[in-house]
C-alpha cells in the first residue's frame, strides 16, 4: 500500500512539474541555476544619492552567466553612429566619443550568494576600464522567472543605482 501511494505521489510529482514552468522546482532549486543563461536587455533605471533620476539612453545589450562561474556583459546605445571610414581603427573624434560614451562591456567570473541574492563578479576586462578589480562589484536580483530577471547594481563608480530588466534569450 506504501509502495503504490509512493508510486502515485512521484507520477503526480512528475506531471505537476512542467505545469508550473516558473517555479524554483522546474528552474532547480538554487539560484544560481535559475542564473545561467543568457538573459536580452529589456531596459534599465538609474538613480543619484539624492534620488533624482538618470537619464538613460535606449540601450541593446546581453549578459550570460555560465554554469563554471563566467560571466559575459555588454550594452550599447542603439542609435551609435556607423563609422564612416568603415574602419574600426580609425572612427572620427566624434564617433570614437559617441561609441565609448555610450557603450560598456565587461566579462569575467561570478560567484552567488543565494541568502542575500547577490551575485558577486569580478570584472577582469572592460571598456571601461576602472571596472577591472574595482571591489565589490554586486548585482542584487530583485525578482527572477523562467523569462524575466530584475537586478540591482546599488553603486555604479559614478555612484548612481542602476536597475535592470532583462528577458530569457531563446
Amino acid at each position: 500500500m506504501i509502495r503504490r501511494c509512493a508510486v502515485g505521489l512521484c507520477a503526480i510529482a512528475l506531471v505537476a512539474i512542467p505545469a508550473f514552468p516558473n517555479s524554483s522546482v522546474a528552474q532547480g532549486t538554487s539560484l544560481k541555476d535559475q542564473l545561467i543563461g543568457t538573459w536580452i536587455y529589456v531596459s534599465s533605471t538609474g538613480k543619484r544619492d539624492d534620488g533624482s533620476n538618470v537619464q538613460r539612453p535606449s540601450l541593446q545589450g546581453a549578459v550570460t552567466y555560465t554554469a563554471d562561474g563566467r560571466f559575459h556583459f555588454i550594452t550599447t546605445r542603439t542609435d551609435a553612429p556607423k563609422y564612416a571610414s568603415s574602419d574600426p581603427a580609425r572612427p572620427s573624434p566624434d564617433e570614437a566619443m559617441a561609441i565609448a560614451s555610450g557603450s560598456v562591456a565587461y566579462t569575467g567570473t561570478y560567484t552567488m550568494d543565494e541568502n542575500t541574492k547577490t551575485i558577486h563578479a569580478n570584472v577582469e576586462t572592460s571598456t571601461f576600464p576602472n571596472l577591472v578589480g574595482a571591489p565589490n562589484q554586486r548585482r542584487i536580483i530583485t525578482s527572477i522567472t523562467a523569462d524575466e530577471m530584475k537586478f540591482t547594481n546599488p553603486r555604479t563608480p559614478a555612484g548612481v543605482t542602476l536597475d535592470f530588466v532583462w528577458k530569457r534569450a531563446k
